[in-house]
């Protein structure tokens, strides 16, 4: 005789596999527990970003331009210091496929080694922005009040400064001196595009952790006793990073821009170090008559800064839930 259900209906028989006590699964949901890893945030982003053909090109022409950096001996055998003023100005050949530069240099090797500097200017400065404005930002939007008028002044002030002019003022007003090494000169770089390039990434920070604190989990961690610390790294930073990390990586290429265009009116990264901005500013005087000093540190420039742009727009669109 045929069971019935409290309904008057035939009882569903199971399905072959499982027992007549087994409950069955809670729908289409069910089997996707099973077998998978609940979807999140970063996994959507990171499954967009692999099928994403600007993120990919854009990833990989930062991955050899870091190696480039990190390894300058891998890409030419010729040291960037030797040069012979016998083959100054000379043009491209094959013993110098980007030519001579005007103390005969080769500039393929110059050009190479350079983007260690440029680089390391565009990711510290980075850093020390994140650092700054991300700390400044997280407690003014966290805690309010005259903390958040206070912080957000300090933040005005800095703010009308011009990054470009006040680091060609800072750096005028202090300059390296002749026996300065090449990491003095870089760390003053550094620092001085850091101290005046945190305000927009804090305002970033600040209007994030607004939204982000009246939130239901937070309001929750506040209900159950927990700490101001506590929620801020458990909860409050890691739903606000993503707007950071976008801002971080579009930003990274402006900072290499600006650390050129100090560098070619003489007051940025200076001499013996080598760089992108120092190549440009040794061939300005002699673009018409030899264009190739210019014209390759220049394309390698351009390229950096273009491939970090195209990585931060391919991580906004993956980060930004408005635009799935």
């Amino acid at each position: 005789m045929t069971d019935v259900g409290y309904l008057g209906a035939a009882a569903e028989p199971a399905p072959p596999g499982r027992r007549e006590d087994e409950p069955p699964s809670a729908g289409p949901g069910g089997a996707h527990r099973r077998r998978g890893k609940p979807r999140s945030l970063s996994r959507d982003a990171w499954r967009d970003l692999r099928g994403n053909p600007i993120f990919v090109v854009s990833a990989m022409v930062i991955f050899i331009l870091v190696l480039m950096a990190a390894f300058p001996g891998w890409f030419t055998a010729k040291s960037p210091t030797f040069c012979d003023l016998n083959l100054s100005r000379g043009g491209p050949s094959s013993e110098a496929w980007f030519g001579y530069d005007v103390q005969g240099c080769d500039v393929y090797a110059r050009t190479i080694y350079g983007a260690r500097a440029s680089i390391l200017v565009g990711v510290f400065t980075t850093l020390s922005v994140v650092l700054i404005g991300g700390l400044v930002g997280m407690i003014a939007g966290f805690y309010g009040g005259w903390v958040d008028s206070t912080l957000s002044r300090i933040t005005e002030i800095f703010f009308g400064i011009p990054l470009l002019l006040g680091g060609i003022v800072v750096l005028l007003s202090f300059p390296s001196g002749a026996d300065a090494s090449e990491w003095q000169t870089i760390g003053k770089v550094v620092l001085t595009l850091g101290v005046l390039g945190w305000t927009s990434l804090a305002r970033i920070m600040r209007s994030t952790v607004i939204q982000v604190k009246h939130a239901d989990y937070v309001m929750a961690a506040r209900g159950l006793g927990g700490s101001a610390i506590r929620i801020l790294r458990q909860h409050v930073l890691p739903n606000a990073v993503a707007p950071v990390i976008v801002y971080a990586t579009i930003v990274l290429g402006v900072f290499i821009v600006i650390e050129a265009t100090l560098s070619y009116l003489g007051i940025g990264l200076q001499p013996p170090v080598i760089s992108w901005g120092v190549a440009i500013n040794q061939a300005t005087e002699f673009a018409r008559q030899s264009p190739h000093m210019l014209l390759f540190p220049g394309i390698f420039l351009s390229v950096t800064v273009l491939a970090f742009i195209m990585l931060g727009d391919a991580v906004r669109d993956a980060l930004d839930p408005k635009l799935r």
